[in-house]
C-alpha cells in the first residue's frame, strides 16, 4: 500500500512541479524508465513467488538504471549511441515480457 501512494504522491508531484529534464539527459531518460519498469516487474512477480527481497530490489532498481545509461553513454561517445539504446530497450522488454507473462501465470493460472 505504501509503495502505491509514493507512486500516487510522485504523479501528482510531477504534474503540478512540471519538472524539466536538462536536455544532455534526454536520451537517457527513456532508457532510465525501462530499465526501472524492469526492476518494478522483477520485484512485482519475485513477490508473488513468495522470493521477494527489498534490498535485492533495490540494488536491481538502482543497477538497471546506471548499467543501462552508462551502455548508452558509452555508445554515446563511441557514435553508436542509437544502436546501444535500441539493444538496451530490446533486452530489457524481453525481460519485461517474460516477468509480465509469469506474472499473469500466476494471477489468472493460464
Amino acid at each position: 500500500m505504501i509503495a502505491v501512494l509514493a507512486l500516487l504522491a510522485g504523479v501528482l508531484l510531477g504534474i503540478l512541479f512540471e519538472p524539466s529534464v536538462p536536455p544532455e539527459l534526454v536520451p537517457y531518460l527513456p532508457i532510465a524508465v525501462v530499465a526501472a519498469l524492469d526492476a518494478v516487474f522483477g520485484g512485482v512477480r519475485a513477490k508473488l513467488d513468495g522470493i521477494f527481497d527489498d534490498k535485492q530490489f533495490v540494488v536491481s532498481f538502482i543497477s538497471n538504471v546506471l548499467v543501462s545509461g552508462l551502455i548508452v553513454y558509452v555508445g554515446d561517445q563511441l557514435g553508436v549511441g542509437g544502436q546501444l539504446s535500441t539493444g538496451v530497450v530490446v533486452v530489457l522488454g524481453v525481460r519485461i515480457f517474460g516477468n509480465v507473462a509469469a506474472i499473469r501465470r500466476h494471477l489468472f493460472r493460464a
